[in-house]
């Protein structure tokens, strides 16, 4: 007879505890330990399963010749590291309505010539033929399979072959090998292993969709993380119609990529040229707009600084932020203050990073700087002009990494100068087609821009 057994789980990482606790030990957590209570069976054999292994010598181990499997979607490809590695598991990861599963059947769509199965917990099957003739793609050899058990996907895929096996998503799927709920962390966990060991063993790559719930109580990819090979995480914002693809987390390649897709009615379209998107295209020169030449992972793009500065209507200043540290932003006024003799204590001091961006790169200091002091003088910068530079505590323009790449892209773009700090290491780029304005300290900095 199965014997029950009750344990409390961490919906946060999925470490497990016999009683509840308060604060995760593991994660450090407030209140995201749940009650599960399963039954363990024995566990059904599959026909994957069935070839023993053995020890060997690493020097007895070929390594597999196998290519990369080339999905059609270019960002995505240049993500994984040039294609999806046969026997991979892929988790794909993202809060609800962000674009994932639109996005998995893009990539069955693309993938022409080659057999997918697409599992489906959550939709039917005439849910999926509408959202593909929506997408204009079509895949004559694309398998759609409405399950939820574990051990009918894995036998219906030994039958079909595959070249890519998509689940969506972990959360609806189960396995008779624990007899609890789907969707609950044992279960989550549970399947991804058998998921893990089918990939290994048949050389298929696993693509499986993992939500996050916006109040993060549930059971998402971090519980995950330490299973696949791949983590990819799609980020966005509802109020924008672009995404973010990024790899969290790759074992065959650089987590240094990311790709950017824009929301249409037709399906997500890859952004070749991301410093399109961030930047508006205005004729007229405005106040308070600078152009920062950032980086995020290997990939350098432009993005537009708007700050309003104006006189403080009540007693205490404000000081707001969006899609820009807070405390770096009062760190900057207080630099200015002290080393450039503004008084911008007095002031209500507004930042807004276009395109609804959230950005870490600390170059984008001496643009945060720029669209500041232009917003408080009321005198325009050219948008012909770009910077590149952290700002330091006593006002000196530290170098940057990547500093040919950004300027690169800004000749690429058509800046004529781009702001950079005197002490970057010799700039390596040829001849070019841009002007370089170094500089050592924010005074310089205001007088090169202001006079």
């Amino acid at each position: 007879m199965a014997k029950s057994k009750t344990v409390y789980m961490c919906a946060n990482c999925g470490a497990d505890s016999s009683k509840w606790i308060g604060r995760c030990p593991s994660c450090g957590e407030w209140n995201t330990y749940v009650e599960e209570i399963f039954v363990k069976t024995k566990k059904e054999t599959v026909s994957f399963t069935d070839t023993p292994s053995r020890p060997e010598l690493i020097s007895e181990i070929t390594s597999s010749n196998k290519r990369r499997i080339i999905t059609g979607l270019k960002e995505i490809d240049r993500i994984l590291g040039g294609g999806l590695v046969p026997g991979s598991l892929i988790l794909f990861g993202g809060e609800p309505g962000i674009g994932k599963s639109t996005l998995a059947l893009q990539l069955a769509m693309k993938m022409d010539g080659n057999k997918v199965l697409y599992v489906s917990g959550e939709e039917s099957g005439e849910q999926i033929r509408l959202r593909s003739d929506r997408l204009k793609d079509s895949n004559d050899s694309c398998y759609i399979y409405n399950e939820t058990s574990l051990e009918n996907i894995l036998n219906q895929s030994e039958k079909i072959k595959p070249a890519i096996l998509i689940i969506d998503s972990i959360q609806t799927i189960n396995t008779s090998t624990i007899e609890s709920s789907a969707g609950s962390i044992s279960q989550v966990r549970e399947s991804a292993v058998l998921l893990l060991k089918y990939a290994k063993q048949t050389g298929i790559p696993v693509l499986i969709i993992g939500h996050i719930t916006k109040d993060g109580n549930l059971a998402g990819p971090k519980i995950l993380e330490h299973i696949v090979d791949v983590v990819l995480q799609f980020e966005g914002d509802n109020n924008y119609i672009y995404r973010i693809l990024r790899a969290v987390k790759n074992r065959f390649g650089s987590t240094n990529e990311l790709g950017i897709y824009e929301m249409l009615s037709n399906g997500l379209r890859e952004v070749s040229n991301p410093s399109e998107m961030f930047i508006n295209q205005h004729n007229e020169d405005l106040s308070g707009i600078a152009i920062a030449a950032t980086i995020d992972g290997n990939r350098p793009f432009m993005i537009e600084t708007q700050s309003l500065v104006s006189s403080a209507v009540y007693g205490t200043p404000q000081r707001s932020s969006t899609g820009f540290d807070i405390k770096r932003l009062n760190m900057l006024l207080a630099v200015l203050e002290k080393r450039a003799g503004f008084r911008l204590g007095i002031k209500d001091v507004f930042l807004n990073i276009a395109g609804g961006l959230k950005v870490t790169d600390p170059a984008i200091d001496m643009s945060v700087i720029s669209a500041v002091l232009s917003s408080n003088l009321d005198i325009p910068i050219s948008k012909k002009l770009c910077f590149a530079g952290e700002t330091g505590l006593s006002g000196e323009i530290r170098p940057v990494s990547h500093i040919n790449q950004r300027i690169k892209e800004a000749g690429k773009l058509g800046f004529d100068k781009i702001f950079i700090s005197k002490y970057n290491r010799k700039v390596d780029i040829g001849k070019p087609n841009i002007d370089i304005v170094e500089t050592g300290k924010v005074e310089d900095l205001v007088k090169k821009l202001f006079g």
